[in-house]
């Protein structure tokens, strides 16, 4: 973080950003049904699968926030979740946003803005 501090932030104030996503949806699961024995009752069920995905941060010693829900879950996205976190960083601050090292955060294509610094967690 010394690093980040004498360069990128250039003496600007450091905001600690913590940021991960989730999916939310529809997974379904084998469906079954009591029914006496010898018998095979219709056990229908709803065979689609529908997701979105929730894109989080947050500052948590300035109670800040910024989140988008996505459709999918790919470097477009990330790059869409990093410009609205740089948004909600002091325009006087630079921000270290830690994550985990999953491919769309790491993508050589991830367009990361000038107030931010990406510092992936360790692997496990």
């Amino acid at each position: 973080m010394a690093e980040i501090a004498a360069g990128a932030a250039r003496g600007k104030r450091i905001e600690i950003w913590f940021q991960d996503e989730a999916r939310i949806g529809q997974k379904n699961k084998i469906t079954r049904r009591w029914a006496k024995r010898g018998t095979r009752p219709s056990a229908p069920h709803d065979q689609r699968t529908r997701s979105a995905y929730l894109f989080g941060a947050i500052c948590p010693k300035l109670g800040k926030a910024a989140a988008l829900v996505m459709p999918w879950c790919d470097t477009y996205a990330m790059n869409q979740h990093l410009t609205e976190i740089a948004r909600h960083v002091a325009h006087d601050a630079h921000a270290i946003l830690i994550l985990d090292q999953a491919g769309w955060h790491m993508s050589n294509k991830l367009a990361v803005p000038e107030n931010i610094t990406i510092l992936p967690l360790p692997p496990k």
